[in-house]
C-alpha cells in the first residue's frame, strides 16, 4: 500500500480555541532547534470539502494551496 507523509499542526488560541490542521510535512524530527523558525502564517479561506474525498486527493488540495502561497511570496 502506498503511503502518504502527513504532519499535524495543533494550535492553540489564547482564549482556549484549538484547531489541528492537517498537510504535507513542513517540519523533520531530525533538524536543528534553530532551523525553520515560524516566520509567517496564512489561513485560507474555510472550503467545504465532500465529506468521502479520499486522502490523495486531500493531498492534491494542500498541494495546490502551498503553490499558491508560494506564488504570493515570490
Amino acid at each position: 500500500m502506498k503511503s502518504i507523509p502527513l504532519q499535524l499542526v495543533t494550535v492553540c488560541l489564547d482564549d482556549g480555541q484549538q484547531g489541528v490542521f492537517v498537510g504535507v510535512p513542513l517540519v523533520a524530527e531530525q533538524l536543528p532547534e534553530d532551523a525553520g523558525q515560524v516566520e509567517d502564517i496564512w489561513f485560507s479561506d474555510i472550503q467545504d470539502v465532500p465529506a468521502d474525498m479520499a486522502l490523495d486527493e486531500l493531498v492534491q488540495l494542500i498541494q495546490a494551496q502551498l503553490c499558491r502561497c508560494r506564488a504570493v511570496v515570490q
